[in-house]
């Protein structure tokens, strides 16, 4: 070697000592004003010292009678001094965040980087972990989350109009001793990042993201398990500086950071900080990894150089990364490997720099060759052209390239060149579409502003997406607006946040049973406010005449506050229910009597509205004997919305007389449905409607339970896809309920019942009446306060019309949940086959109990199957559910398919389904989804498939979740007196 490269390397060797030095002797005090003078102290050293050994050098060149270019190696050495500027400023590390979830103190690791206890998280539980070979501090704790469907954020400082690397690590380690691999989201902001699936209890996961910061912080929220429990490992921002990774996109999305490759690398150990000062991890290319650069051509070899390399330009890789490449000898370097987060569009670079002695007459020039893109291959790679000298990085790539999940390229020779092509690294990110989140973002940290120590206020994120926070509910527009605020007993205190007025898609406020002063601001500009609640607080000041220009408001509830004045007039003869007791210098003003009205303003008011109603439905049926009895349950007017349409009231069940019955029945003649319940018949109307007639064959109390059950409730909920009640009939003896006819019959029936000979329904139709029925679940469970178990969900009880669309029916067993429950005790009912095992067990009846029932459907719906059969299923199984997740579990989905589908599907769409059946039978409640989450699988299903067929539904419509109905009646919904109980707070 020349006394040149002598010196190079020794100066490499030196600034890199000192540099060492001075990092092991400050390790722990990461901050620019305390080692800026240093450096810069050390800097002019190492200067004074490259000089000294220089001359040293040259002085022994002559004795040694050997020539130097002494002018060309002096600026060799000036072109050190960007380096040594670099590697000095970032020694500092600023920007550099490294949390240790779940551990317990702050430590620096071995090389060199400061860990942070992430301790002050107030939620979440701390597991310590052990796994074979793994020695480092920050993977013997994590951090896990409740399985439930809220999100579980982290808040990181950063700078704005700052760009970061964000990397989230998940070691999972058996820490729940379950070996359940868990599988959930993770996101940044309003933006889903990646579902992070475990498949390896042994192995970390890892997740990168680029991105610019638009505020001054970024949140990392965990949630959606679907398996198991949410859990973090480490969590590190690292801060970049100019214009690296600069995109013209970076404003409107992220970069997921998808292969980061080291070619031509000495051991299998990746390379990061300190020889990356970004701490990026560059991934060796000898590692063996499934389907990870496979398909390496011949003659493909590595070669390396200790020389330094200029890379002060673009993205600066580390010059340990630079010093190494694989060279094609026979003319070709090919690859394949995948892509995480791909198929889409991709920000692809190659890292070149010549790090071999070409001779004078030698040139290296080659294309990149990627299958299905012949227009990439036309431009040729000349290093030497476009990087002038040896070892100084050139960049070429693509910013805006489709790439597929399976990348193949190859690096082919041109004709005119001698030597093979050259690579050293490879970095490809893909495009990640940034959401704006909820337009009401600003408005709602507004109102956390007020109780920013309180629990709830810290949940941190977005408020809507991906999932809203656990007190708010939001509209499923693209971009949400929050249409429910449930802050019921937070021991508010002060006025109402006056920044609430201002959220325009406003539909529930729930302020009740606080301790809120002030008067009540002006909500006029909540046109979409339908349900109020600040009652049991002690507001003062008068009622608002505001209140009275809300089009839509159905429930004011005020009672118990100190407010003052007149009640106004309008507000009086709207229709709605209007409770105001318990103010007492609060007092009734004259009201108009051209309207229907409910106010409720003392016990007396209710007594006689209860006995009018009573009256009034008497007087209508005057001489039948028996007709009304004390258990007759009768809906109230306004105590039930109809989330799905925009309607006034639902009126009050109808009365049917017997001798109705028997006319529209032609005297019970055409019998059309049977059950423990009783017949049902078929009848028409005098105005044409045709109806269902059931009628009740058990006179015993519990029969006489589950008639009232279902009339009462039916006559409050109303929804597209639940079966309407037209009324009901209890005279002579018999108890009858008068339903819509559907004209199809019973999913059962198409599935493995009468009807399939010949008319079997495919596999899109089967996703349709899925979705179909899991609205309507959804509107039970989450448009109804308070919510509405259906405990009977089964495949003969979801009905079928003309059009075949699917309405859910027979709620004789259905219960109410109680406010603030986590379950309601109960006598196990149901059918064998669909009842919820734990809730079989434990006899506490939960939500979740109907996700493990519709499990089942979907199942049945998938295989054309019963959900118990002693013959399909074999010896070692006693239902559906154990029998298909035999089949899914060992990838066997072909096994359980109907084969009257004759392969007319798309199978990932089959995928979908069934891993989301599975998920609904999980043994363990807290384990299964929401029905929400239900339904966005199966239209994510159904756009599968109707992405293949482009047949769009004859009419497509959405269900509306932000309902609400008054169901609060006493458990044993007997007592007409509970038609008009005021309705407790949400859940």
């Amino acid at each position: 070697m020349g006394s040149g490269g002598v010196l190079m390397n020794s100066l490499v060797l030196l600034y890199q000592c000192s540099t060492w030095f001075l990092f092991q002797r400050d390790n722990n005090k990461h901050k620019l004003l305390f080692r800026l003078p240093l450096f810069v102290v050390v800097f002019f050293v190492e200067l004074a010292s490259a000089f000294f050994f220089f001359m040293v050098l040259c002085s022994l060149g002559k004795l040694l009678g050997e020539e130097m270019e002494t002018t060309m190696f002096f600026f060799s050495f000036l072109s050190l001094i960007p380096s040594l500027l670099l590697h000095l400023s970032f020694a500092q590390m600023p920007g550099f965040v490294s949390l240790d979830c779940g551990g317990k103190e702050n430590f620096t690791d071995e090389i060199g980087l400061k860990w942070t206890s992430d301790d002050k998280l107030k939620y979440g539980e701390i597991s310590s972990i052990s796994v074979v070979n793994e020695t480092r501090k920050q993977y013997m704790t994590l951090r896990h989350f409740p399985a439930d469907f809220r999100k579980y954020c982290y808040t990181l400082d950063v700078v704005s109009r700052t760009r970061y690397l964000l990397r989230a690590t998940f070691l999972y380690g058996n820490f729940d001793a379950n070996n359940v691999y868990p599988k959930f989201d993770i996101s940044i902001g309003a933006t889903h990042w990646s579902t992070i699936v475990i498949s390896d209890g042994n192995t970390i996961e890892s997740r990168e993201l680029i991105f610019l910061a638009s505020s001054p912080t970024v949140s990392v929220c965990l949630s959606n398990a679907t398996t198991g429990k949410p859990f973090i490992s480490t969590l590190e921002l690292r801060q970049f500086n100019g214009s690296v990774y600069y995109t013209y996109s970076e404003e409107h999305s992220y970069l997921s950071v998808s292969a980061r490759i080291n070619f031509g690398a000495d051991s299998d150990a990746p390379i990061r900080y300190p020889d990356d000062p970004f701490d990026r991890i560059w991934e060796s290319d000898s590692v063996k990894k499934a389907n990870y650069l496979v398909d390496v051509a011949a003659g493909t070899r590595k070669i390396s150089t200790n020389l330094s390399i200029d890379v002060n330009r673009d993205e600066m890789p580390p010059v340990k990364v630079m010093r190494t490449a694989v060279v094609g000898t026979n003319g070709s370097l090919t690859y394949r490997l995948n892509l995480d987060g791909f198929p889409g569009i991709g920000w692809a670079f190659t890292y070149l720099a010549e790090i071999e002695d070409l001779a004078q007459d030698e040139t290296r020039k080659f294309r990149l060759v990627l299958p299905g893109q012949p227009d990439i291959s036309k431009a040729v790679v000349n290093i030497e052209e476009n990087a002038p000298g040896k070892y100084r990085l050139y960049e070429p790539g693509f910013t805006n390239l489709s790439l597929p999940f399976v990348l193949s390229f190859r690096f082919g020779k041109t004709s005119d060149s001698s030597r093979g092509p050259l690579l050293n690294a490879m970095e490809i990110n893909k495009y990640l579409e940034k959401n704006d989140g909820s337009p009401d973002g600003e408005v709602i940290s507004s109102v956390l502003s007020h109780y920013s120590s309180a629990d709830w206020a810290q949940e941190g994120g977005d408020p809507c997406l991906p999932v809203s926070w656990s007190w708010v509910h939001c509209s499923s527009d693209e971009q949400p607006k929050i249409v429910s605020i449930i802050l019921s007993r937070k021991n508010l205190t002060g006025n109402i946040p006056l920044d609430i007025t201002k959220l325009t898609g406003l539909v529930e406020l729930w302020l009740d049973g606080n301790m809120l002063t002030g008067p009540i601001p002006d909500f006029s500009g909540c046109m979409d406010l339908k349900i109020i609640h600040i009652e049991n607080n002690q507001l003062t000041g008068a009622l608002s005449t505001s209140l009275v220009n809300l089009p839509n408001l159905r429930e004011l509830y005020v009672q118990n506050n100190m407010l003052s004045g007149t009640v106004p007039s309008d507000l009086l003869s709207k229709d709605l229910v209007l409770n105001y007791s318990g103010n007492i210098n609060l007092h009734k003003g004259s009201r108009k009597q051209n309207r229907m009205f409910v106010v409720i303003g003392s016990a007396v008011g209710a007594a006689i509205l209860l006995l009018a109603t009573i009256i009034s439905c008497l007087f209508m049926h005057k001489g039948k004997k028996g007709y009304y009895k004390q258990g007759s349950p009768v809906s109230h007017p306004s105590l039930s919305i109809d989330s799905s349409k925009s309607v006034g009231p639902a009126e009050v069940a109808h009365c049917f007389s017997f001798s109705e019955i028997e006319n529209s029945t032609n005297n019970f003649e055409k019998k059309i449905g049977a059950g423990g319940f009783g017949v049902v018949y078929y009848g028409k109307l005098k105005d044409g409607k045709e109806i269902a007639v059931k009628v009740l064959t058990s006179n015993s109390y519990q029969g006489k339970r589950e008639f009232s059950n279902e009339v009462t409730l039916l006559s409050r909920m109303h929804h597209r896809n639940l079966v309407q009640l037209l009324g009901y009939c209890r005279e002579e003896g018999n108890s009858m309920l008068i339903y819509e006819f559907m004209h199809n019959g019973t999913l059962k029936e198409h599935l493995y019942g009468p009807l399939t000979h010949g008319r079997s329904i495919d596999w899109i139709k089967r996703l349709e009446i899925a979705e179909d029925a899991a609205k309507g679940i959804e509107y039970l469970h989450t448009g109804c306060v308070p919510a509405v178990i259906h405990r009977d969900l089964k495949s003969s009880n979801i009905l079928l019309d003309r059009h075949m669309r699917a309405k859910v029916s027979d709620f004789g067993l259905s219960k109410i949940a109680v406010d603030g429950a986590s379950h309601v005790s109960s006598i196990v009912r149901g059918t064998v086959g669909y009842v919820d095992p734990e809730y079989y067990f434990s006899q506490q009846l939960t939500d979740k109990s109907d996700i493990y029932s519709f499990g089942v459907i979907l199942l049945e719906l998938i295989s054309g199957q019963e959900a118990i059969s002693t013959e399909s299923f074999g010896a070692n199984c006693r239902n559906i559910a154990q029998w298909a997740k035999l089949h899914i579990e060992s990838g066997d989905i072909q096994g359980i398919i109907d084969p009257v589908l004759q392969n007319k599907y798309d199978l990932q769409s089959m995928w979908k389904i069934a891993e989301k059946a599975l998920m609904c039978v999980q043994p363990n409640g807290h384990m299964r989804p929401s029905i929400s989450e239900v339904v966005k699988d199966i239209q994510g299903a159904i756009a599968i498939e109707r992405g293949n067929s482009n047949e769009p539904r004859t009419s497509v419509h959405s269900s509306i979740n932000m309902g609400s109905m008054d169901l609060a009646v006493a458990d044993n919904l007997l007592s007409i007196n509970d038609s008009i109980a005021q309705p407790p707070g949400p859940r």
